[in-house]
């Protein structure tokens, strides 16, 4: 019993050190020898920000040597920021347009003068992006500020105009911003313009505590008060100091709450033009009035905002709020698209949640694939569920080949893609509704039931929940069941990788030998033999390779694997998807029969019952629990094979 409190105890006081290692307060004139021997001390919040993001580190994905990220982000790499990777999937480029932005406004660029508006449906991350950075400043380095300032300000304001470009050069720093009025006052009454006395100290960002992260939500547009910017005057002083007295002032309003951090407009557009337009010295002259008679405050912080796409469109065209627009660096937030991803999402939000429910194989997979086909534009160079795929770096085969079918070209003609359709809240919520109803666990066959009781339900056009129930029944529905059919497939086959690579290396070795016209030596006798024909039309047939086609995609095959060796590369039978596609298609046809019968018998002999149990057996090692395997093979003795 004694060691937990003695954990406890030392878990407290860690932690109590290290924060009180961080305090630290002094004059003005030793914050100034602090700066000389650190000037990284005195960066703006778009620099702070831009530094916080990049010290966790920065991956490149794509290019020319993984043929799949080069489908998916051609051969320039993409570059992906630790401080996103953990909780936002397939949002690349929006993210790196994101950290691009305050890249600029970290130089003190246009963008540092601009607010950073991000647009996108509902549940597609915007207020998670913001999240993710006011977290971040919460966990950064507390800041330097003047003591008792109510906005944290830099202490470097204290120096006077006329000298700061020797302070600049001495320093090597720039010095932006004048005091508030407060602060202005108290240099004067108190310290009797000895600023080398004022006291400085260490500051740590709150967003609880609204000390350098505020957040705007909504206002009444019949109670919309600039207060709640601002700040305002608080009248219970008035009877002690006069109203031009800066000790009334009441500087809590959001722009002096977020000062040296981050101010978020939730749902910005909804506010009346009016209320909006405070912004607009806030970011081009990094200032806003101060409440009464007081003159300005300069604030230092990055104005961040979000809304939909409706009220971007409506707010836009209004030309009356043009100033506003030319203040704004605008970035689309879609849905993502790409179904690994998506699983991804789900897994995380499941993650945090309480069900400890067990969710079979492909469960997530199946709900994910409704969520992206919903958000998918249709175009006449494929149906969905082929864009689906292309979308998600794969290779598409049709007839032997791959369908050359260029994914850029896809999204250049459809620019609004996953700007409507099916959010990642929908999907939770039917994933919940599912586990809710089953306790033993849940199956692509019960999500898909939930997400169409939920479309059922939903209140949506009558067009959309056609289209929504036509991808549940008969889109999905016949993807899970090729999934299905490949699931007990493998369960089946003894060693399913190991066979599948003996077939794919007899494949080559025969194909090689055909057209080098030579023979093949066997692995195990060294027996010189001629090609087997026979057996290379065996494996070609599965996906439509038959007469004088077959030569040419020997030579395709040959020539592909060739030169991924020549690459580096390490071949196996997954490595050319048309032959991985055929040898998998093979592989589930030689067990397809028995599969049938084995799956749909009432009644089952002792051989029958002893390779059931083998197949319940390799499905539970797969990941099914009992129950799960259950559901799955009586679906598949309903569904799949059909006498």
């Amino acid at each position: 019993m004694e060691q937990p409190k003695t954990s406890f105890a030392s878990l407290i006081e860690k932690d109590r050190e290290e924060r009180t290692s961080q305090d630290w307060s002094g004059t003005f004139l030793e914050y100034l020898e602090k700066v000389r021997d650190n000037p990284e001390i005195t960066k703006l919040a778009h620099a702070r920000i831009y530094d916080m993001i990049m010290k966790k580190g920065v991956d490149l994905v794509g290019g020319a040597d993984d043929p799949r990220l080069q489908r998916l982000f051609g051969d320039e790499p993409v570059k992906t920021y630790r401080f996103f990777s953990d909780e936002f999937f397939g949002m690349e480029r929006t993210i790196q347009q994101f950290v691009r932005y305050f890249h600029s406004a970290a130089l003190q660029g246009e963008e540092s003068r601009q607010v950073l508006y991000l647009m996108g449906p509902v549940g597609s991350g915007k207020s998670s992006l913001v999240e993710r950075l006011e977290r971040g400043l919460e966990e950064a380095p507390p800041i330097y500020a003047i003591d008792g300032c109510p906005i944290r300000e830099e202490p470097l304001h204290l120096i006077p105009r006329h000298l700061r470009r020797e302070f600049e050069k001495m320093l090597n720093v720039r010095i932006d911003g004048d005091l508030c009025p407060i602060c202005r006052w108290r240099l004067k009454e108190e310290f009797n313009g000895r600023y080398e006395e004022m006291p400085v100290r260490t500051v740590s960002i709150s967003k609880r505590a609204r000390r350098g992260i505020a957040v705007v939500p909504p206002v009444d547009p019949n109670n919309q008060d600039t207060s709640v910017l601002i700040g305002s005057e608080d009248i219970s002083k008035l009877d002690r100091f006069s109203e031009g007295d800066p000790r009334v002032l009441d500087l809590n309003g959001a722009f002096d709450a977020g000062n040296r951090g981050i101010v978020e407009f939730i749902e910005v557009f909804k506010n009346e033009t009016e209320y909006l337009h405070a912004i607009l010295t806030a970011t081009q002259e990094k200032f806003v009035p101060a409440p009464g008679r007081h003159g300005t405050v300069y604030v230092d912080e990055c104005i961040v905002a979000h809304s939909n796409e409706a009220e971007w469109q409506k707010f836009k065209s209004d030309h009356t709020n043009e100033a506003i627009l030319d203040r704004i660096v605008m970035i689309r937030v879609p849905y993502n698209l790409r179904l690994s991803e998506e699983v991804k999402i789900y897994s995380k939000i499941l993650g945090k949640s309480g069900y400890r429910h067990h969710i079979a194989p492909h469960t997530l997979e199946v709900a994910a694939m409704f969520a992206i086909l919903s958000r998918l534009a249709p175009t006449p160079k494929c149906d969905l569920m082929t864009k689906l795929r292309l979308y998600n770096g794969e290779e598409v085969v049709e007839k032997g080949r791959a369908k050359k079918i260029d994914v850029d070209e896809l999204r250049d003609e459809a620019i609004s893609e996953g700007m409507s359709g099916i959010s990642t809240r929908f999907i939770v919520k039917a994933v919940d509704n599912a586990l809710a109803d089953s306790p033993d666990g849940i199956t692509p066959i019960h999500i898909r039931e939930a997400l169409i009781a939920m479309v059922k339900g939903s209140e949506m056009p009558d067009d959309r929940r056609k289209h929504y129930l036509e991808l549940l029944q008969d889109t999905i529905h016949k993807a899970y069941l090729e999934i299905l059919e490949k699931e007990i497939t493998r369960a089946f086959v003894y060693a399913y990788e190991e066979q599948a690579e003996t077939l794919f290396q007899n494949y080559l070795d025969h194909a090689e030998a055909y057209i080098n016209r030579t023979k093949v030596k066997d692995r195990n006798t060294r027996e010189e033999l001629q090609p087997d024909e026979a057996f290379l039309k065996s494996i070609e047939e599965q996906i439509a390779i038959i007469g004088t086609a077959a030569e040419g995609f020997r030579q395709e095959v040959i020539a592909y694997l060739w030169a991924a060796t020549r690459r580096g590369e390490k071949v196996h039978y997954s490595s050319y998807e048309p032959l991985k596609d055929a040898i998998e298609r093979k592989l589930t046809n030689s067990v397809r029969d028995i599969s049938r019968i084995i799956t749909k018998a009432r009644t089952r002999d002792e051989d029958q019952r002893e390779k059931y149990d083998q197949l319940v057996k390799n499905l539970l090692g797969n990941g099914y629990n009992s129950y799960s395997a259950d559901v799955v093979l009586k679906y598949a003795a309903n569904n799949l094979w059909k006498d």
